[in-house]
């Protein structure tokens, strides 16, 4: 049986420089493993929140070798962390686009596993468009990766809003979840959607985001909060950057599933 461990949500206000965020990232992990976390994850777009969508193709790295790949190995190993890097722009088959991708590194600085980004956000309202399929290419597979601090699903931001991902993973410990939710949307859905995720596969849930206003003018709810599996919420950050932590106990997880079977009672599949 998997034991406790300490867990860490770390929010970024990200800006247009890469070096920049890349620092800051390391300052808010080092606090992360000062407080005891073997887990720490960090934004959507942690290494980059542009002037312009298309900023990210500038700096796209094949997969396994990059500045940012090689900071986030290096951070996981110095760190001692099972370390999940928000989001890295990486590679793909279509010119001017990128795999906007989730890599979760063990404390020896290597690559445990992999989640391209599914769902691509488009919004538009309240003097705000959004569309990431203009720069970026859809991932196809589901991925949940079994460590031994936990059996883990990945989704990144607007994943959230599609509860069927999650069910094809099910059952899994934890579900990671790196974001940078617009200040709209975020205000009217990001909790609910968040709890009800973790309610709904009875398992604890890490949300890392984005929260505040960027350097490009762009405005993020923030609201990083890890949830547990009844729902209740652990640790919260409002708004700015900082990290929060939480225990993960996996006596929770068997007791909410022992006392409301409900992923065994389902009966559509």
């Amino acid at each position: 049986m998997k034991q406790k461990f300490v867990a860490a949500a770390v929010q970024m206000v990200s800006g247009c420089g890469l070096e920049a965020n890349l620092a800051r990232a390391d300052q808010l992990l080092a606090e992360a493993a000062a407080r005891g976390a073997s887990l720490a994850v960090l934004p959507e777009y942690f290494c980059l929140m542009g002037a312009k969508e298309t900023d990210k193709v500038a700096v796209r790295e094949a997969f396994g070798n990059g500045p940012i790949q090689q900071a986030l190995s290096e951070m996981a190993r110095r760190h001692g962390l099972w370390l999940l890097g928000g989001t890295v722009p990486l590679l793909c088959e279509e010119e001017g686009k990128v795999l906007n991708s989730s890599l979760l590194y063990n404390p020896q600085g290597e690559v445990a596993a992999r989640y391209d980004k599914i769902h691509l956000f488009g919004f538009t309202g309240q003097g705000e468009s959004y569309c990431e399929s203009n720069t970026i290419r859809p991932g196809a597979t589901p991925i949940k990766a079994e460590t031994p601090l936990a059996d883990i699903a990945f989704g990144i931001c607007y994943d959230l809003r599609f509860p069927e991902l999650f069910r094809m993973l099910a059952p899994f410990d934890l579900l990671i979840l790196p974001a940078a939710f617009t200040a709209t949307t975020g205000e009217a859905h990001w909790e609910p959607l968040l709890r009800a995720r973790a309610i709904e596969n009875q398992c604890y849930l890490i949300a890392s985001a984005q929260g505040g206003t960027h350097e490009n003018g762009r405005r993020t709810h923030g609201h990083s909060m890890i949830i547990d599996p009844w729902g209740r919420i652990l640790a919260e950050l409002p708004d700015g950057e900082g990290v929060v932590t939480a225990e993960i106990d996996p006596e929770l997880i068997h007791s909410v599933r022992g006392r409301l079977p409900a992923l065994a009672h389902r009966a559509i599949r």
